[in-house]
């Protein structure tokens, strides 16, 4: 792949991300003179006839929505090696993860853009199609000449026609936003399975979190306490776990949330915002802090050395980090749990040139923390961190012969002029364990994000 440059009359320009089973390029079509987004079937797909029809139809999926409120296919083919290929409209706004990522929006903005992501599931519905993973990651942005977002649903990865979707035997979807029926193999679903995982994209964008698991959700005027008790009732509808209760349609969940967006004042709804931030700060500073053993020791190399190698106790778990930052190291391991994960000790470590000073975002301090997840979603939670307060400079995917990942960094966090990166690794080729969660910390020098990530091993 990295040697692509251009795909048929495509001219690539650079990869916008990746998932299971291919990978997006922002590519310029030289006969039309417009940006278009390119995916292509991964290469170690290549030999795989089931994962390559899966792939296939999602393109004619996208196609028979035929809807300007779905990211549109314009063009398919197959690339020489025998990767197929297919062109979409490309969303220059980014996701609604990337516009939540500096914490929960303002409830009126929240309400409306559900309410576009609804009546796109709505078009879906009409054409006979089941999204079954709809989350702030696959909702799209596309800035229109008027100003206003244009907001896409885009990855039907999962998607299925309705009639099959009614005997499904299969479990799919994400946590958080999916149903309990998508979640049980062989209970078959209808478009009410969306209905569910909008009222949980809702909750996400008004509360700042994920919702928990069906039937045990939060209710989310405990995490926004200003919220108008109808937008709280047409959340919870949206999520109950017996369908029969549900908004019946994803339409008409999208008229009410249109309605209460029309009764917020534009006051009320940006106060939890700024309430949020001083929280989300010292949640996110502590994750690391809270997860490292108590052993602190220090880390001496010769002068000359650039770098250094550290590891924790058990030695699965080994990174180089510059020479700078590896004064303190505490190395006992960590807890998955404080990141969102399956609660247990883990390997893991924590190095930097001054470790008094890490939980605390407005100090200055250089260094990683470096965790390993046998469990769980570690690029999911990554992506579902805020630092609210920080700047946030957007995300990228990484890619390495070892890892391949999500990045997502922050700046200009208050009282602090450094930056913050979060990662979560996998390894390469499908294989889901074990993952690796990295926190960097840089006040000065360059940027050494890349080559810490490059430098992470992790042992049997």
């Amino acid at each position: 792949m990295r040697s692509l440059q251009r795909i048929g009359r495509y001219r690539l320009d650079r990869r916008l991300g990746s998932g299971g089973f291919g990978v997006v390029w922002l590519a310029h079509d030289d006969v039309l003179e417009a940006a278009v987004a390119v995916k292509v079937l991964s290469e170690n797909w290549v030999d795989h006839l089931d994962i390559r029809e899966r792939f296939l139809s999602e393109a004619r999926l996208l196609r028979r929505a035929n809807s300007n409120r779905v990211v549109q296919v314009y063009d398919i083919g197959e690339l020489p090696d025998g990767r197929p290929y297919f062109v979409m409209e490309y969303a220059d706004g980014g996701t609604l993860a990337e516009r939540i990522a500096a914490g929960p929006l303002p409830v009126a903005e929240a309400l409306r853009l559900t309410a576009l992501a609804a009546r796109g599931a709505a078009a879906l519905h009409e054409a006979g199609i089941v999204h079954r993973d709809i989350k702030p990651s696959n909702v799209l942005l596309r800035t229109s000449p008027g100003g206003s977002d244009r907001v896409l649903l885009a990855d039907l990865g999962l998607a299925k026609s309705l009639a099959q979707a009614s005997g499904l035997t299969m479990a799919a979807g994400s946590a958080g936003y999916t149903p309990p029926e998508q979640a049980e193999p062989g209970s078959g679903i209808d478009a009410r399975a969306d209905v569910y995982s909008l009222g949980a994209l809702g909750y996400h964008l008004v509360t700042g979190s994920v919702p928990g698991p069906p039937g045990k959700v939060v209710r989310p005027d405990r995490l926004r306490t200003d919220l108008a008790p109808d937008v709280q009732r047409a959340l919870l509808r949206a999520m109950e776990p017996d369908r029969e209760r549900r908004w019946p349609t994803a339409l008409g969940f999208a008229a009410e949330l249109e309605r209460l967006a029309g009764q917020v004042s534009p006051g009320a709804a940006a106060g939890p915002r700024r309430r949020r931030r001083t929280v989300v700060i010292s949640l996110a500073a502590t994750v690391v802090v809270g997860a490292v053993g108590v052993t602190a020791a220090l880390v001496l190399r010769e002068p000359a050395v650039k770098t250094v190698q550290v590891a924790d106790s058990s030695g699965r778990v080994t990174a180089e980090v510059p020479r700078a930052w590896g004064r303190q190291l505490r190395d006992s391991g960590w807890n998955p749990q404080t990141l969102g994960l399956r609660d247990g000790t883990e390997p893991g470590l924590a190095v930097a040139d001054d470790l008094a000073k890490w939980q605390d975002l407005r100090s200055g301090v250089n260094g990683a923390f470096i965790g390993l997840s046998e469990s769980g979603d570690v690029t999911a939670e990554v992506g579902a961190i805020t630092h609210t307060g920080c700047h946030y400079d957007g995300s990228r995917t990484y890619t390495s012969a070892r890892w391949h990942g999500l990045i997502r960094t922050w700046n200009d966090c208050p009282g602090s002029g450094g930056s913050l990166t979060e990662a979560g690794l996998t390894p390469p080729g499908g294989a889901g364990q074990p993952q690796v969660y990295v926190q960097i910390r840089q006040d000065d020098g360059p940027d050494a994000t890349d080559s810490v990530l490059g430098s992470v091993r992790v042992g049997a």
